[in-house]
């Protein structure tokens, strides 16, 4: 009788066992003790499947969900991708005009030296605490603060009049600086979001990061031609074009705001993340109507939420972590700083700059889809970090080139290093998250970023090296 009052409150059944058999008054109390727990392990089970269906917000399987808005998804991941940098790649596309106003201040280098160590450290220390952070909230304060800052490079040129000095030097400074902060937040929280979801989403992301590249110097192109080539046709060129921008970033923060989080796929990763642990998602998911009652789940069997800690991950990581230093550290110690100013004086003329920028930019644009060729990616770990290594024979490359070579091997070399650059990035961003739960996904994506990060700022401090026997 006990065990029908339990067998019914949880409402369910059990096949296999008859307790209203002839032989039921012979039931010891041990065996009623095992026919409870078999009821309480099949009542457990039927809330955590209740749960799972109730997080998949109905939206059925995987492939269902996908059919519905996966390239929906990879279209606004490519939009979200080009916002993350298109204003820093545009301060670096324009840094003819800056060369214009500040002669004597090295605008290429010193702009990328104060950005780089805002944004390393701020990212190390948004990857310390990914667990405990609101992802939308870091997402959107980074998208807002891209645009701000965008608007406030037209608000100091205007003010300034577009006269050079230490003032609006200074003032430029500060804005590279807010760049920096806006892209941890946002590179390290949408890298550690999507890397949760598909791999084909960070795919885009990225190749969003690179087309930003590739649209500045395409823009460039177009704002320089339709300007005289003087100071106040660059002014006009550059107004324009960091106009154009903050109208860019103001897409981003309204398409992350309203459209990424609604669209079904996205709902069904970061409820299946959320199901595993992940508390960095429930503000997105409150934002796309999704409710979440996970409290039940966590008493019931904790076990279940356990995650690896970032120290882990990292160890796990390492090589993937070095691969990215790797190839960051080497593309930084050459782009845009040694391009810009050490390759010496070629036909092009003052348009050597911009065809060196925008080449690599094409190309690294190109390499990040690459990938998704199969026969093309690189999954091997042993592979993917010799790959990395052999980079650097481009050091003596650049080197011989820019003393002996001709503009079309300079050209050659920097389509290579683009390229380079872009396939290796996709290849580990999108291998390393595999076998990974969704909170531990989220956190080893932005342990990768830290990593990328560090690669950049180490390489932006090599650049300098160039200098050596130049009067510094």
């Amino acid at each position: 009788m006990h065990v029908l009052t339990s067998a019914n409150s949880c409402s369910t059944s059990i096949e296999g066992i008859n307790i209203t058999s002839k032989n039921s008054a012979t039931i010891q109390p041990s065996e009623i003790q095992f026919y409870e727990q078999e009821i309480e392990y099949s009542c457990t089970s039927q809330k955590k499947q209740k749960q799972r269906a109730n997080m998949t917000t109905n939206s059925g399987n995987d492939a269902a969900v996908g059919a519905k808005g996966k390239f929906a998804a990879i279209v606004v991941c490519w939009f979200l991708g080009n916002g993350s940098l298109i204003s820093w790649n545009s301060m670096l596309t324009i840094v003819d005009y800056y060369g214009y106003l500040f002669p004597n201040y090295h605008p290429s280098r010193i702009l990328t030296l104060v950005y780089q160590p805002f944004a390393l450290g701020t990212i190390a220390i948004l990857t310390r605490y990914e667990a405990k952070l609101n992802t939308r909230r870091r997402n959107l304060s980074g998208y807002l603060l891209f645009f701000v800052s965008s608007l406030l490079v037209v608000a100091l040129d205007l003010a300034s009049s577009g006269r050079g000095g230490v003032g609006p030097f200074i003032g430029l400074c500060a804005i590279s600086a807010a760049f920096g902060i806006a892209d941890a937040h946002v590179q390290g929280g949408m890298l550690g979001d999507l890397s949760l979801m598909c791999p084909e989403f960070v795919q885009s992301f990225m190749a969003g990061l690179a087309a930003s590249g590739a649209f500045s110097s395409a823009l460039r192109f177009i704002t320089r031609a339709a300007f005289e080539d003087s100071k106040g046709g660059l002014r006009k060129g550059a107004i324009l074009f960091f106009s154009i921008c903050s109208t860019l970033e103001l897409v981003c923060v309204l398409l992350y705001a309203f459209v990424f989080p609604k669209l079904e796929i996205v709902k069904y990763y970061r409820s299946k993340a959320a199901l595993e642990g992940s508390k960095t998602v429930s503000a997105d998911l409150a934002a796309g109507g999704v409710q979440l009652e996970l409290n039940q789940m966590e008493i019931e069997d904790p076990k279940e939420l356990e995650r690896l800690s970032v120290k882990e991950l990292f160890r796990q990581n390492i090589d993937y972590c070095l691969d990215l230093y790797f190839i960051y550290v080497l593309t930084l110690s050459i782009f845009p700083g040694f391009l810009v100013e050490d390759t010496g004086s070629h036909s092009l003329g003052n348009w050597y700059a911009l065809v060196l920028v925008a080449a690599y930019n094409v190309l690294d644009l190109i390499g990040r889809y690459t990938p998704l060729i199969k026969i093309l990616k690189i999954s091997s770990r042993p592979i993917l970090t010799l790959a990395c290594l052999s980079r650097f024979l481009m050091i003596p490359a650049f080197y011989f080139t820019a003393k002996y070579g001709s503009q079309g091997w300079m050209i050659m070399l920097t389509s290579i290093l683009g390229f380079t650059n872009g396939h290796l990035t996709v290849c580990v961003l999108t291998v390393a998250p595999k076998g990974y739960k969704g909170p531990e996904q989220n956190a080893l994506g932005n342990v990768l970023c830290c990593w990328l990060l560090s690669g950049i700022f180490s390489g932006v401090v090599l650049d300098w090296l160039w200098l050596i026997g130049k009067g510094w």
